[in-house]
Parts: structure tokens; C-alpha cells; sequence
């Protein structure tokens, strides 16, 4: 029986992946546990294993984006073909099954919108694009990558309207951000042509919300479900004050001038940054990685109370344990004791291992700590499980093996999920304090700065010295107040004092 081969969800946050490459043939007999493909997500590029035996028949290509649950490839049995009367795979098919016919050669690139509509004058962009993707070859897609360009608004010659790497001779990259898509003719569905996270319109479509209202994130440049969600609260607030009178209500004359009306109410305007003062060398773009870096920071500011504080703590007896240790042949680094020390403390305190939810501050058992990894392209936060069950030795594998996994690009990404708190080191670069931004939905984190020689009275009066870093621990106010925050940070620096406490599994 043939069996569909669809983009796994492979965590919480994941809302599609992009083919980097097929392991195995088209028509190569498959086995259950084998290394199929690989996909890219936002987070990291990871293997996907067939969960099923049969014969592959690809059908997503590499550079393609699919969303959790569509169909990339078929598993067939003995003899079997793909079935003829199933849709096509992917977002495409979705496209497909709506999309107008084709428009003529020479039709124009643009049109305007009429000037007697509700939303303001915007441009129809003639691309590709189908629920969110585009279609492109991935030699396209590179290139306009490299070159800063935006494939919504390029027009494909390829089969299907695909937008093949000719397609990008003597386009220029855009000074603004896209547009937004709309379209002139009112009979068709605007949401079609929209740039929408699969998430964002599974969420619009249970909801009834039309999308060609919703905001775009003003990072990525999609509809995102939190844009959608944002849009909902917002029409909720102003219909709330519109029944107590404290607003104005919409007058205008149909449905969707209506919508317009009271989104313009409720939305921030999202205003166009400022141009670059100086013509730039070049322009690194907020996009993958980057901007996803970009876009959880910016939450996380805006919808946490995040204070830091500063803590000195003694090093001389882990100074001491780790010389000890690395004559017997291995030492872990100052990090992995710091982060032993956290999770222990992480223990004491319970509050802050926890994160905010709707119905308040949930405590968490188990303390999973994530440790910051500097990569060329951003910043990622690979998970220590369970660590408190961890000795010196199991922790100081296990970090070292996430960091080289990290640099090689070959993070899976249950290494990347479940985090309860995180640590962030810069004692490398020389920095002693800073304030780390949180990682949500943690509500705290740890920044680790360099050992330094500093110099104290001994009992007897005497000047020595002393090693010793400074912790910045950030917090979230709204989860707790300082003193909790500065006794749980306290208890981290009385443990880094008696490091053979660090070996010991928590109760």
C-alpha cells in the first residue's frame, strides 16, 4: 500500500522545512531507521529517517519548502505507482487547485489596485508564489540570496511560472521591503498571494480572519501566527471599547472596509526603517538564522520586564579541582562547572525554572540548560537534558559535543529543544559584565564573564590574590522579584566554591 512520505514535525516551533538533499535515489528501496533526506529549518539542518518500508519516489525537490504534514515523496509497495488521482505535494498543490489560469506572455508585471478601495494603493506582484512559498529552481534561490533579491518580484519563465536563474539577470534588490500583496480583482481570494508562515494560516482559516489585513512582520516580511493572533486581540479590544463607548466605530460601507477600518484603529504602523547614511559596503540581511535571531530578541524585549544583576563569584577551588583533574587526563572547561553549579541551583530555587503561561507561572521539574554557541552566521543554544543527573565528566561529554555538533552543522534538533534556562559565556572575548537577553520561554539567563586575578586582604591582613568572574543573571520581573533573583544567584556562587559538591546528582 503506498504511504505517504510527508515534512515531519520535528519540534514545538518548527512550521515547515526546505529539502537540503535527497540521501537516497528516486526508486531505491527504502528501510525502516534509513537516512532519507535532509531538511533545513529555521533552527538547524538535520536527517529525517523513513518510518515506514518501501519503494521512495521523490517528489519534493532540494531547496523546495514544505510545510509540517505535506507531502514530499511517496513509500511504495512492490509493483506499486504513486496514486494518479492524488493532488500534487506540497504547498504547491494548494496553489494549484485555487490559481486562475495562467496570464499571457506579455501581460503586465503589476497592476495598480482600484483607487475606490478600502486598502491602500498596493501593487499585484506576478511571482510564483503559492501559500506562502515560492517556486524556484535552488540554483535560483541561491543567487537571489547572494544578491539581496526578493523572488516575489521576480516574474519565472520556467515550467509553471518557476523562477529559474536567467529569470535574475538585471533585477535589482529592493531599497524598501516588499510591498504588500494584494490583488486587483475582488473575485479572486487575496490570501492567495499573500507571504504567510503555514502556521499563521492554518490559525487565519480556524479563525475566519482575512489575511490581506493582517499586518506583515516587519522583521521577516510574512504572516506569521503571531501576527494573525496580534490582529485578532486587537479587533477583540477595539469591539470591547466600541461597546463601552470609548471608541469610534467603523462607518464604513462594506465588510472588508469595515475589517480595514478597525485594524487601522488597533495596529501599530509598522514604519519603514531609516535608508543607510552612507552607501554600505555591504548589507547582511535579516534572514534565516539572522533573522530569526532578530525576531526572538525583539519579542523577547518587548514582552518580558527583564532586569540584570551582578554577582562576583571565587574560583580558587575550581581553579584547584580543575588542575587536578586535567593531570588525570581531562578537565571540563569553567563553563561546564558554571552550568553544573546553575542547575543545582536551578533545584534550590524552583522559580527560576519556570516559565509565564496563561494561567500563570508554571514551575518546571526537570531543568534542561541550553548553552549559548557563537557560529559565524548567529547564535544558537544547544540543550543539556536532564542536568542535574549529570556529573562533571557526563556534562563536560556532553557539552563538547553539542559545541562541535553546533560548528559542524550537525545539531538535531531534539539538541535544540526543551530548554529550561540558558548560559552565555563572553569570558573569552575579555568581557567581565553584560546583560544577556533572555531566551523565551525561559525567564532567565546566565552570562559568564572572564577569570580574572583580582586582588584581596588575606585573613592575616596581607595583599594576594584571588580568581574570580562575575555572573550577570537577567530575569524576567513579571516570574519573581530581585531578592529571589539574587538568592538563586547566590546559591549559584556558593556551589562554584565547593566544586565537589558538582559531582553529585541533585535530589
Amino acid at each position: 500500500m503506498a504511504t505517504e512520505f510527508l515534512m515531519p514535525k520535528l519540534g514545538l516551533t518548527m512550521e515547515e522545512g526546505t529539502i537540503s538533499e535527497w540521501l537516497l535515489p528516486d526508486g531505491a528501496t527504502v528501510e525502516i531507521g534509513a537516512a532519507v533526506l535532509r531538511i533545513e529549518t529555521d533552527k538547524t539542518e538535520t536527517e529525517v529517517e523513513a518510518t515506514e518500508t518501501g519503494r521512495l519516489h521523490i517528489v519534493g525537490q532540494a531547496g523546495d519548502t514544505f510545510a509540517c504534514g505535506q507531502r514530499i515523496g511517496w513509500l511504495l509497495g512492490a509493483g506499486e505507482e504513486p496514486p494518479s488521482a492524488a493532488p500534487a505535494a506540497g504547498a504547491a498543490a494548494v496553489a494549484d487547485a485555487a490559481a486562475p489560469a495562467a496570464a499571457p506572455a506579455d501581460a503586465p508585471l503589476a497592476t495598480p489596485v482600484s483607487s475606490d478601495s478600502a486598502a491602500p494603493a498596493t501593487t499585484v506582484i506576478a511571482a510564483a508564489t503559492t501559500v506562502g512559498r515560492i517556486l524556484a529552481s535552488p540554483f535560483a534561490k541561491r543567487l537571489a540570496n547572494e544578491r539581496g533579491l526578493d523572488l516575489r518580484s521576480i516574474r519565472g519563465t520556467g515550467p509553471d511560472g518557476r523562477i529559474v536563474a536567467a529569470d535574475l539577470d538585471g533585477a535589482t534588490a529592493p531599497s524598501l521591503p516588499a510591498p504588500r500583496v494584494a490583488l486587483a480583482d475582488r473575485s479572486m481570494s487575496p490570501q492567495n498571494l499573500l507571504p504567510v508562515t503555514p502556521a499563521g494560516r492554518q490559525l487565519a482559516d480556524l479563525l475566519g480572519i482575512d489575511l490581506s489585513f493582517v499586518p506583515l512582520d516587519p522583521v521577516d516580511g510574512y504572516v506569521t501566527r503571531e501576527s494573525v493572533a496580534r490582529h485578532v486581540r486587537g479587533l477583540l479590544a477595539v469591539a470591547a471599547a466600541s461597546a463601552a463607548g470609548t471608541a469610534p466605530q467603523p462607518t464604513a460601507s462594506s465588510p472588508a472596509a469595515a475589517v480595514a477600518d478597525v485594524a487601522a484603529v488597533v495596529q501599530p504602523t509598522v514604519v519603514a526603517l531609516q535608508a543607510a547614511m552612507q552607501e554600505p559596503t555591504s548589507t547582511v540581511r535579516l534572514a534565516g538564522m539572522r533573522g530569526t535571531i532578530a525576531k526572538r530578541m525583539r519579542e523577547s524585549l518587548q514582552q518580558m520586564a527583564q532586569l540584570t544583576l551582578f554577582m562576583d563569584a571565587n574560583l580558587d577551588n575550581v581553579v584547584a579541582d580543575r588542575t587536578r583533574r586535567a593531570a588525570q587526563g581531562a578537565a571540563p572547561s569553567y563553563t561546564d562547572y558554571v552550568i553544573a553549579a546553575a542547575a543545582r541551583a536551578l533545584r534550590q530555587h524552583p522559580i527560576a525554572n519556570s516559565q509565564i503561561t496563561d494561567q500563570g507561572v508554571a514551575l518546571l521539574p526537570i531543568v534542561h540548560v541550553g548553552m549559548a554557541v557563537a557560529l559565524d552566521g548567529g547564535l544558537i543554544v544547544p540543550v543539556i537534558t536532564n542536568t542535574c543527573d549529570r556529573d562533571l565528566t557526563s556534562l563536560s561529554r556532553e557539552s563538547s559535543r553539542l559545541a562541535q555538533s553546533a560548528r559542524s552543522g550537525s545539531l538535531k534538533l531534539p539538541d535544540l529543544e526543551g530548554g529550561t534556562f540558558s548560559v552565555s559565556t563572553l569570558g573569552m572575548f575579555g568581557v567581565d559584565g553584560f546583560t544577556p537577553v533572555i531566551n523565551p520561554p525561559n525567564t532567565c539567563i546566565l552570562g559568564v564573564g572572564r577569570l580574572r586575578d583580582d586582588l584581596v586582604l588575606d585573613a592575616a591582613g596581607q595583599v594576594t590574590t584571588t580568581k574570580r568572574l562575575t555572573l550577570s543573571l537577567t530575569w524576567d520581573h513579571r516570574a519573581f522579584d530581585g531578592a529571589p533573583a539574587a538568592a538563586f544567584c547566590q546559591s549559584i556562587v556558593q556551589l562554584l566554591d565547593s566544586p565537589e559538591a558538582l559531582d553529585a546528582v541533585a535530589s
